[in-house]
């Protein structure tokens, strides 16, 4: 069983000079769902092979990072599924604080809410106090399923395009077509981004005995949702994560070959090597942040919102206006943490694999 070196490295050295088609398209951005721009499956889909010794062989050219090494399979495929739900279900706690943070003056806007929470730890402990400790995955379900949505039609995309290995594409023609395809697994996703997003905020009633909530489940945000505002409520804020995804993808291709630099000269330290793309990672999510801290306010605004922005200029200009330039970053902290708690997993998930394959060496 091939080594990990040499599934995550882009080009090896019996490789042909340029990427196939379907290499090249599956090189996108993927800001489907903060923070979680990143596949699990090359850590995985080897079980038997030796994980703990990984490193990048080679840099390769910027537009085609990512590109896959081994062609995409059912079992690959569900293999990353499994590996999806797990790392949500880890970062999910971190991500309802962040958005509790990141939309609290909404919230206390629409009356759920008395004061602001002050500070990650104070969110915490009130909504275990006062909804319990399972309430902190609420949403998790939505999220979910928008990501193994969003998975199987990548999965799609680059089925597809296999078929066109042998067409001579532009760089220009590949990197328009990651990028609309982006945009489309984006549309179609967008209203499970939406449903967590409300769920997530939908805190207990303040004062109620019945613990009474604003949805009762992900069909019945959809449901109220389409009631009051139409479809349209269920995109409000998708413009401003299109701005996201360009400049998502622009930070990509600036950084990558940083990060493929200190990965090389890193190989050998396994923990700096993934500390290192920790910090690259929290530095795209929060120069992103702002945008994304708009798109959920925006989110906040449908049903019976308390708030209306004509246009993402207007929400911006009025979030600036009434509440400050700080307000943009509210939650960055849990985001950074739901990070770090998603990178632990991944190493945990090299640790076990790497037992695994050492295991089906003896044996």
């Amino acid at each position: 069983m091939e080594n990990l070196a040499a599934r995550l490295s882009c080009k090896t050295e019996h490789e042909p000079l340029l990427p196939l088609i379907s290499q090249k398209i599956h090189w996108q951005p993927d800001l489907s769902f903060r923070p979680f721009n990143y596949t699990a499956v090359q850590i995985i889909e080897n079980m038997g092979g030796t994980v703990g010794t990984s490193t990048v062989v080679k840099p390769s050219p910027t537009a085609f990072v990512g590109a896959p090494m081994e062609k995409s399979s059912k079992a690959s495929l569900i293999k990353e599924l499994v590996a999806l739900g797990l790392l949500k279900a880890v970062a999910a706690p971190f991500e309802r604080v962040k958005l509790l943070l990141q939309n609290q003056k909404d919230i206390i806007k629409s009356g759920r809410l008395h004061k602001p929470y002050n500070g990650i730890l104070h969110c915490f402990a009130t909504t275990i106090r006062n909804e319990g400790i399972f309430s902190l995955w609420r949403g998790y379900t939505a999220m979910t399923m928008g990501h193994v949505s969003a998975t199987v039609i990548r999965f799609g995309i680059y089925q597809y395009t296999k078929i066109l290995d042998d067409t001579q594409w532009s760089y220009t023609r590949v990197v328009v077509s990651s990028y609309v395809a982006s945009a489309a697994t984006q549309f179609l996703v967008y209203p499970f981004l939406y449903a967590a997003t409300r769920m997530a905020t939908d805190v207990k009633t303040i004062g109620s005995n019945t613990g009474d909530r604003q949805f009762n489940g992900m069909i019945d945000v959809f449901r109220k949702t389409l009631k009051s505002d139409g479809i349209v409520g269920l995109y409000r804020g998708f413009n401003i994560t299109l701005g996201e995804l360009v400049m998502m993808g622009a930070l990509s291709k600036g950084l990558n070959p940083w990060k493929q630099h200190y990965s090389y000269i890193l190989r050998n330290n396994f923990l700096s090597r993934h500390m290192v793309e920790l910090g690259f990672w929290i530095s795209g999510n929060m120069a992103t942040y702002p945008l994304d801290t708009v798109s959920r306010r925006m989110m906040m605004t449908s049903g019976s919102g308390t708030v209306k922005y004509k246009s993402t200029v207007h929400a911006i200009g009025q979030i600036m206006k009434t509440e400050g330039v700080k307000t943009f970053y509210n939650g960055a902290g849990a985001e950074i943490l739901a990070c770090a708690a998603n990178r632990a997993t991944l190493l945990l998930m090299i640790y076990v694999a790497d037992v695994i394959g050492a295991a089906k060496k003896q044996y």
